[in-house]
């Protein structure tokens, strides 16, 4: 992903700052090419709602902005000020206010013409030049990798948002009239940088309710993406606009005359489905276009609340709704702020009709989110709801960027966050909490405060114990229990969702269980050295070129990135090797069985830099392998574990061997699984025969086996090793009722 500018380059003119002649007023504009946007076409939309003083500053800015990009022109041989003007005129159409037009229209004078910050907040003030360096890439600092430029210039930008949300909106805009005059440029860069609009931006606008922006971005980056598909579905929509025009006219009157009666005002209108929407619903769902039947849906705008309810019965009354098709999201609201009544009829000619229900405002609201509501004027009394959704999550990407190590780990957990879909949870005093799709009681915790979610141990999902993974869904009553003494565990980073609750385990773990990690780490960089034939200390000199080709401050560093598993043990070594001017034809491609070392010793009580994976609880006498993962750590897996087969075939080289120690003075969990007669005291009897078989049962569920007519009862059981655990199950098969015993693996 880049995160780039289309009208990044340029012809006509080098980077640097143009001298304007000496003989040209400063006050003339420069003359624009036909159909190009103006300052006079701008001043006259301002001038709608600003005052004679903020229009003169802004005019001030053009000109400016005008000089610093004289005799620069665009890849369509536009001149370059054409883009800041037409940018500025969509900030204009949200009426934004004169500072954040002033930023539109200077945004590129930093980063292409090399103006200083501090000039601009001499020239126009300290809040417009915030601006303009909060939109401005980072061209000027060396990353390591070209994925470290883009990721830092993305987290700028989000930071700069957090702090004032006109960075964003103008970013929008700016994105918005690119994508807009992106057909000169070559179609490698057209597709890289539509990309990065579907990928980045999209998600952006859907998540602060900026719907028009959203709709346009998604159907102009699909257009530049996949070329042919958006030109054969353009064709095929044009040819069926004509076929179901007499059906859309049909309804719509239909419509009119049955709201008429019901004494409801109401506007009504059809509205086409974005190609983009279409193309979605055919590829996710294996339709042709011929089978997506809703390519219409209707929007019915009403004076308040009450009539959208009204105006919904008079549609069901007109129409059979389709069942499981009907949504209020005016009593829960989506999380970026959009509300209607959502209902899908069967139509005339038995077509199924999806109209969208909802009054003025709200409207409004699904149409500009965010740049509705003036969030930048307004303090925290005055705010709205959408306004407080949006300020939250604003202050969110703050909290994330605090407890992120990188750029890259940052633009990982807030992409986590941008997707669409959301579900809504309630809290024991019924305050409603948006949540990611598929997130669970642990992201909940995070959402309310990190200290909750590190200290969190059980969960209560509609007053029933849960376990922590759960994925919640809507309408789920959530009740978190904490211990001031519980930790975050490495294994929660493999089911939680939420940007922020995987940034505060991450964490947490970097910096509480830095000792554990440091020895795992040269350990495990021992035994990779060992096996290419390197024992002994490092030399010094070995060791400052190490460092200084690594970025490590310090070997201890390194050795924690090893045992998170950010850095593997086998590259680390053979890194070194290459260091030590051994010919790299000497580099053995196996281990010799004269160079293995034996496994990593395990004993089940090394902390959390080690754990026991929980899809396959090993315990002693179990055959052992072990996964670094990235930031979790030493993950052991059982040998015959199934996840452990499929991730070694993707990752092999992030697996080690393992054996288990001599000395181990503990119990390990383990799950198995009863087929029982389900009849009186049979529950009894099991858990008293695993009491006296000396095993501790953690967790017991039971649920119907509908194919063999009997009741499952699950036990998570802790036991010694293999020899315990074979024993209990001996034991277990005696009690009358039961049919079957066996080990539980997922």
């Amino acid at each position: 992903m880049t995160l780039s500018s289309p009208d990044s380059i340029h012809s006509g003119t080098t980077k640097g700052r143009p001298g304007r002649p000496a003989n040209k007023p400063q006050e003339a504009e420069t003359p624009p090419a036909p159909g190009v946007a103006s300052i006079t076409h701008l001043a006259s939309k301002l001038a709608e709602y600003l005052t004679p003083a903020e229009l003169k500053k802004v005019k001030e800015a053009y000109r400016f902005s005008d000089e610093m990009h004289l005799g620069q022109v665009r890849k369509s041989g536009e001149p370059y000020i054409s883009h800041p003007i037409a940018v500025a005129e969509i900030c204009a159409d949200w009426k934004l206010d004169a500072q954040a037009i002033m930023a539109a229209l200077l945004h590129d004078v930093i980063e292409d013409q090399d103006v200083k910050k501090e000039e601009l907040i001499e020239r126009f003030g300290a809040q417009v030049a915030n601006l303009v360096d909060g939109l401005s890439k980072l061209e000027k600092i060396e990353f390591q990798s070209v994925v470290e430029a883009q990721a830092e210039n993305f987290r700028k930008m989000l930071l700069a948002m957090a702090s004032d949300v006109r960075v964003i909106l103008i970013k929008l805009a700016d994105r918005l009239h690119n994508m807009r005059t992106l057909g000169v440029m070559a179609p490698a860069k057209k597709r890289r940088i539509a990309g990065e609009t579907m990928e980045v931006y999209v998600p952006i606008a859907h998540r602060l309710g900026l719907n028009d922006i959203y709709r346009e971005l998604q159907d102009l980056s699909f257009s530049h993406l996949y070329p042919m598909r958006y030109r054969t579905l353009a064709k095929a929509i044009k040819a069926a606009r004509g076929n179901r025009r007499e059906v859309v006219k049909k309804i719509l009157d239909a419509v009119k005359n049955q709201l008429g009666a019901a004494g409801i005002e109401a506007e009504v209108y059809g509205r086409e489905k974005t190609l983009f929407g279409i193309y979605k619903k055919m590829r996710n769902k294996h339709l042709s276009f011929s089978q997506v039947l809703d390519v219409y849906g209707f929007r019915v705008v009403v004076d308040t609340v009450p009539n959208c309810y009204v105006a919904l019965g008079t549609l069901h009354a007109l129409y059979k709704p389709m069942p499981g098709k009907f949504k209020d999201y005016i009593a829960i609201r989506k999380i970026n702020g959009y509300q209607s009544l959502h209902t899908t009829l069967i139509g005339p000619y038995g077509t199924p009709v999806e109209f969208q229900i909802r009054t003025q405002e709200m409207h409004r609201t699904a149409e500009s989110g965010v740049a509705a509501h003036w969030l930048y004027k307004t303090g925290d009394q005055n705010m709205s709801d959408l306004q407080q959704r949006t300020h939250a999550w604003l202050q969110s990407l703050l909290d994330i960027q605090q407890q992120t190590g990188d750029s890259a780990e940052f633009l990982e957990h807030v992409k986590v966050d941008l997707f669409p879909d959301s579900v809504y949870v309630f809290t024991p005093k019924s305050k409603i909490i948006a949540l990611p799709r598929g997130a669970t009681p642990l992201d909940f915790a995070y959402s309310i405060h990190t200290g909750i979610g590190d200290h969190t141990v059980s969960v209560k999902i509609n007053h029933e114990p849960a376990q922590l993974r759960t994925e919640l869904r809507n309408g789920d009553i959530v009740e978190i229990e904490t211990d001031p003494n519980s930790r975050p565990s490495p294994t929660w980073l493999s089911f939680v969702r939420t940007g922020k609750a995987r940034s505060a385990i991450r964490h947490y773990l970097r910096t509480i269980n830095l000792n554990e990690s440091v020895e795992l780490g040269q350990e495990l960089l021992s035994q990779a050295l060992g096996q290419l034939g390197i024992r002994g200390e490092l030399s010094s000199v070995t060791i400052e070129k190490l460092l200084a080709e690594s970025s490590a401050k310090s070997m201890d560093e390194l050795y924690a990135d090893v045992g998170i598993g950010k850095r593997m043990p086998a590259l680390v070594a053979r890194h070194i090797f290459g260091l030590m001017d051994t010919p790299v034809d000497a580099l053995p491609t196996q281990p010799s069985a004269t160079t293995e070392l034996d496994p990593v010793t395990i004993y089940g009580s090394e902390g959390v830099s080690v754990q026991l994976a929980p899809c396959c609880l090993p315990i002693p006498g179990d055959q052992i392998v072990g996964q670094l993962r990235r930031d979790q750590g030493l993950v052991v897996h059982t040998g015959d574990c199934s996840q452990a087969k499929r991730l070694q075939g993707k990752e092999p080289d992030r697996w080690i061997a393992v054996q288990w120690g001599n000395e181990l003075n503990r119990r390990f969990d383990c799950r198995i699984r009863l087929l029982i007669n389900n009849e009186k005291g049979i529950l009894a009897r099991v858990a008293a025969e695993i009491g006296e078989s000396d095993a501790n049962i953690t967790y017991v569920g039971m649920d119907e086996d509908d194919e063999h007519m009997m009741t499952q009862l699950r036990f998570t059981i802790q036991v010694k090793d293999r020899v315990h655990l074979a024993h209990l199950i001996r034991n277990l098969r005696r009690v009358a009722g039961v049919n079957r015993v066996e080990r539980e693996r997922t």
